[in-house]
């Protein structure tokens, strides 16, 4: 064997001793990291604390607060907490399922245990495990004003031929009581739902639709409302409807009546007639001696959708 394969052999067997160092090393390593995870470890902590299921006519000045509490857990649930931003730990309180109770003033409490609680759950560990500085935990929650406003729904109703939207929609509730600040009531007249979609109707329609609060600015009872639209098949008509003047003037007309076209609900039909319809000439036009005057229809029974009209403009005498 020659000196160059000595040499080889040696660094050889220096490399797999180095190699089984580094190996041994880290299993030791891994294994003391394991053991210091599975130990105990006490740490200080800050949550936030968000406030959830307020009442509807009162609010909370801060929805959200800090807490400082302790925990105990191993080092693996330690580690995970410490991985996460502060900023990110977040539990909730429920107004609804805390029992909290006036202190005077605006200033509310509850017990500082069931924040302890949201935050052992959050954790994965049991509840005696996490401690809060205080015994009771403060808050401010102030009432609102109050004011009631009608519903209103955005259609997007398509329907069948001979078919229509019969009148406004049936809403029910048809106000709802709204709580907020002042002066965001003040500017508020009405509510309006999510828009109510069909298409192809060919009968009554009936949905749920969710209430707009002016995008949380306000606050209400009612999340959703029971809205109803009423179709109705629809039929081709005309009526002949008497030109009429205002003031008291004797004037006979050529023709004597507008012709009107419209579509009526057929629930309707057989209770229409001229006199539901009004149309007057142009006074004006008839105190200034126009040879022809303009003729408008100037009432239209509920539910009617008028097609055409015809003439536009009239000839007229004036009788003595």
């Amino acid at each position: 064997m020659s000196v160059e394969d000595i040499k080889e052999e040696i660094k050889g067997k220096d490399k797999t001793k180095f190699l089984t160092f580094l190996f041994f090393l880290l299993i030791s390593s891994l294994l003391w990291f394991l053991i210091k995870l599975t130990k105990d470890y006490t740490t200080q902590t800050v949550f936030t604390v968000v406030y959830t299921e307020v009442p509807v006519n009162k609010c909370v000045s801060s929805t959200e607060q800090k807490v400082n509490l302790n925990f105990v857990a191993d080092g693996f649930v330690t580690l995970r907490h410490n991985l996460i931003r502060q900023p990110n730990r977040v539990v909730t309180i429920s107004l609804e399922e805390v029992p909290y109770r006036l202190e005077g003033g605006n200033t509310y409490s509850y017990g500082s245990q069931y924040v302890a609680e949201r935050v052992a759950d959050w954790l994965g560990v049991p509840a005696g495990n996490v401690t809060v500085n205080d015994d009771k935990l403060y808050f401010n929650m102030e009432d609102l004003q109050q004011k009631e406003l009608p519903i209103q729904v955005p259609l997007e109703v398509t329907t069948q031929r001979q078919y229509l939207v019969y009148g406004a929609p049936i809403v029910e509730p048809a106000t709802v009581m709204v709580y907020g600040p002042k002066s965001a009531l003040d500017t508020m007249n009405v509510l309006r739902t999510e828009p109510f979609i069909a298409t192809g109707a060919n009968a009554n329609l009936t949905k749920d639709l969710v209430v707009d609060y002016h995008g949380g600015a306000v606050k209400g009872a009612e999340p959703t409302v029971k809205v109803t639209v009423r179709v109705e098949q629809y039929t081709e008509t005309q009526v002949e409807v008497p030109v009429m003047v205002s003031d008291s003037l004797q004037v006979r007309f050529f023709p004597e009546t507008m012709s009107v076209r419209c579509m009526v609900p057929i629930c309707d039909f057989a209770s229409l007639n001229a006199s539901a319809f009004m149309v007057l000439a142009d006074t004006a036009q008839l105190h200034l001696r126009q040879p022809l005057l303009d003729i408008h229809l100037v009432r239209v029974p509920e539910h009617v959708h008028v097609v055409k009209t015809e003439p536009e403009q009239v000839e007229y005498l004036i009788v003595n």
